[in-house]
């Protein structure tokens, strides 16, 4: 779930947790459904850089720190581009939407995204 200032929003968010599931990522898909994103978890905060190699749809990155608390949006990230997208600082995670779903929902850096990962949904 995210929080942003314009409301609490709800994804079907698939887990990429491991090195094999990071590398891979989103590439290749050729449709994603509007409510649907991939999240990829990290083991600790770190710089986290992405590209769009082997990478159809064009999409919003989002990376959360390790509060759950978004620290950058990179919108529009151009398919198949070899330029690495970087965290604006240590990030645990990252999470891809289609493009132009952060703009839809208003997210932007010190929102909220509540997950058991991030250790913040409340009981």
């Amino acid at each position: 779930m995210i929080e942003t200032k314009t409301g609490v929003y709800a994804f079907d968010i698939e887990i990429a947790d491991d090195e094999a599931e990071r590398s891979r990522g989103l590439m290749y898909r050729t449709a994603m459904a509007p409510d649907a994103g991939m999240i990829f978890e990290y083991d600790a905060p770190q710089q986290i850089n992405i590209w769009m190699k082997n990478t159809v749809l064009p999409l919003d990155i989002v990376y959360v720190g390790a509060n759950g608390r978004v620290i950058n949006v990179a919108p529009n990230a151009k398919p198949y581009s070899l330029d690495l997208i970087p965290s604006d600082g240590p990030a645990l995670a990252a999470i891809e939407f289609n493009a132009g779903t952060a703009a839809r929902i208003g997210l932007a850096p010190g929102d909220t995204v509540r997950s058991p990962f991030f250790r913040n949904v409340k009981p």
